[in-house]
């Protein structure tokens, strides 16, 4: 039980990674409380309070600067704590730097990166003020190495890990670590939905010579929340199977 007794939130809960770690976590004695606006995050909480496991379910958007803060405020008076913050949530928009629009950079970038901000900045005060917390973003290795077709998206998995190396630095004497984890590739929703050949073609460049299970990521996330990582402060923790890029 390596969480237990600790409260986290995971953005992006409801289903692929979020729902992994949801279930991690709560295996691991947290309770967690996930934040979507898909009403698959219902489905999931409930499913594991049907196991005997503390999980909830609230709809909000890491857009909604009053909604983020409203919610930090409810998760305090239903459990008294925030101890683990999971930014997990976000969303792509791929296309070639030639064709994508303005509109479609913007999204990217108000959900995965300015969305990552929020939620922390409305959770950071009170984890300095019980002098504890755990803050952990995805970001990814097209963040690292870049991709085609990925400006907007590469662009927020890099901005998560510089902000990570900021926070680290000035959060850390504070008892709240700030790390990032980069998934390679991943099998989720968005990946299932690539053409066939495509998809063969990326594994192809893995080491392991396989995708990732949203589990493989959800279990850095469970390291780097738990007691073991109290050392480990702005850090990048690449779980790609081997692929460089």
């Amino acid at each position: 039980m390596r969480l237990e007794n600790k409260v986290a939130i995971i953005t992006g809960g409801a289903r692929g990674i979020g729902r992994a770690a949801a279930d991690i976590f709560t295996r691991e004695g947290a309770t967690v409380v996930i934040w979507d606006m898909l009403d698959e995050g219902e489905e999931t909480a409930q499913s594991l309070r049907s196991q005997g496991r503390n999980a909830t379910f609230m709809r909000v958007s890491v857009t909604d600067v009053p909604g983020v803060e409203e919610a930090v405020r409810a998760v305090l008076e239903q459990h008294g704590q925030i101890d683990i913050l999971v930014n997990n949530a976000g969303i792509t928009r791929d296309r070639t730097l030639l064709k994508m629009s303005h509109v479609e950079w913007q999204q990217v970038i108000d959900v995965n990166l300015t969305g990552v901000f929020n939620c922390t900045k409305a959770v950071v005060p009170h984890m300095v003020e019980r002098g504890y917390g755990r803050i952990i973003c995805t970001s990814s290795v097209v963040g690292v190495h870049g991709n085609f077709g990925q400006t907007n998206y590469a662009a927020t998995k890099a901005g998560v890990v510089a902000m990570c190396r900021t926070w680290a630095k000035e959060l850390g004497s504070k008892g709240i670590t700030a790390n990032a984890v980069a998934p390679g590739f991943i099998r989720t929703d968005m990946t299932d939905a690539m053409p066939e050949e495509a998809r063969k073609a990326t594994i192809a460049l893995i080491p392991a010579r396989r995708m990732g299970e949203p589990d493989d990521i959800a279990y850095a996330y469970l390291y780097l929340a738990s007691d073991e990582a109290s050392f480990v402060n702005g850090q990048v923790l690449g779980v790609n199977g081997g692929q460089a890029s």
